[in-house]
């Protein structure tokens, strides 16, 4: 509609400048209306003119309600709907899948490359699925910090938490449910009603000792005892680990995950000796030679003694699990709960629990979870014998265990370090 002698209504600029933005953003809304030229006829004294421009700014006011509802329509169409709405567990693989390649990438805490062999999962999943990746590494009680600090503006998509950590996160509503097509292949005791933490592995507490600094490395928390060596225990309040290995000790001497009292005690004994080592507990010390004797997974301990060897054939670490008793326990993901990718954490966690993300983790030297999958031998060779592990048990009473951990750090202060020399 084109009356020459006129000009352009104040509306018809606003609108332009709406539909540009619009049809740039969403291509396919594009209906040609900014092509066209609308001009009404103002005279004073017309009319004819007046009624035009009524119908005018009803036709203009009519096609921006249009476009804004078609925007909105299209924006929720192409996932821009609030991701905490997304219910993962009402999609297919395929759709998660096709959700996850938009969204680009998944960013992790606490799966670094050093960890389990997660390096070889996030290279496959990139390779698979395009999708790029970074991590930063923390213990279980500072990746629930940061999902709760930045809720209002989440940078990271999925975690990996010690077993007492899993209920705890979902507790506080830090969690996304996705069960992945494995579920029934999940024991239980590994996974919470709905997915919103699943165990991927699990590990037993064992003794990694430098021998160069103990040449008859102990096999047992006995054996410690007699010795006169340094003993790194690890963060005690934050580190899952580490709490693991006191557990480890309270079975090796009757107790259990409702009294962890007689592991206390044995650390106590180390600690009146001037036997902890209260420094940070990481790799580059350990391959230094400043760790003579660290409580580790047996995933990383044996790890740790291939990757010193590699690169220094005069290294020699002794692994072994606690003859006198140890500890297994598992390792949970969880999906943020306000992530701004959740299609790429589920593609994460499902690919962590196929067959080759399972053998990816026992390349690790971590235990499957999945007992239905069959590791190549020569996977199965870099493991310790079987006989290692005849006095080590899960976690039998979660409940209490985590009980006892909300209170680990108050009292290892000061029941065992308030006793250090």
């Amino acid at each position: 509609m084109v009356l020459r002698a006129g000009r352009r209504l104040p509306n018809y600029r606003l609108l332009m400048r709406f539909t540009h933005s619009v049809t740039e953003s969403f291509p396919l809304l594009n209906t040609g209306f900014t092509q066209n030229r609308y001009y009404v006829f103002v005279g004073k004294k017309n009319k004819l003119s007046k009624e035009r421009n009524k119908l005018n700014k009803k036709l203009i006011l009519g096609v921006l309600l249009l476009l804004i509802v078609a925007a909105v329509a299209f924006k929720m169409l192409s996932g821009g709907v609030s991701n905490a709405k997304v219910e993962l567990n009402e999609l297919t693989i395929g759709q998660i899948v096709e959700a996850a390649k938009q969204e680009g990438r998944v960013d992790s805490v606490g799966m670094p490359d050093s960890w389990a062999n997660w390096v070889e999962t996030w290279s496959d999943i990139k390779a698979e699925y395009g999708l790029e990746h970074t991590d930063v590494d923390m213990s279980s009680a500072e990746e629930l910090a940061m999902f709760e600090a930045e809720k209002d503006n989440a940078t990271k998509d999925i975690g990996d938490v010690g077993q007492s950590f899993g209920p705890l996160a979902k507790e506080k509503g830090l969690t996304k449910a996705y069960k992945t097509s494995y579920w029934d292949d999940i024991p239980s005791w590994a996974k919470d009603d709905k997915g919103d933490w699943i165990i991927g592995y699990y590990g037993t507490i064992a003794i990694i000792t430098n021998r160069k600094l103990v040449p008859n490395p102990p096999k047992s928390f006995a054996d410690i005892l007699k010795g006169d060596y340094m003993v790194t225990p690890g963060n005690m309040a934050q580190a899952t680990q580490a709490q693991c290995a006191l557990l480890a000790a309270a079975i090796a001497n009757g107790g259990s995950e409702s009294d962890v009292r007689p592991g206390l005690e044995f650390f106590k004994k180390l600690a009146q000796a001037g036997r902890i080592d209260k420094g940070e507990p990481n790799v580059s010390r350990l391959e230094k030679g400043e760790i003579a004797c660290y409580f580790v997974w047996d995933y990383n301990a044996l790890g740790y003694r291939d990757q010193f060897k590699k690169s220094n054939p005069d290294a020699n670490f002794d692994v072994c699990i606690p003859s006198d008793g140890s500890v297994q326990s598992g390792y949970a993901t969880i999906i943020n709960a306000y992530t701004k990718r959740p299609h790429a954490a589920a593609l994460a966690r499902e690919f962590i629990l196929s067959d080759e993300g399972q053998i990816n983790l026992a390349k690790g030297y971590a235990t499957p979870i999945r007992k239905n999958v069959n590791l190549p031998e020569d996977v199965k060779a870099k493991m310790l014998p079987t006989e290692e592990y005849a006095k080590a048990r899960p976690i039998a009473d979660a409940k209490a265990w985590e009980e006892t951990v909300n209170t680990l750090g108050a009292k290892w202060q000061e029941e065992v370090i308030a006793f250090s020399k």
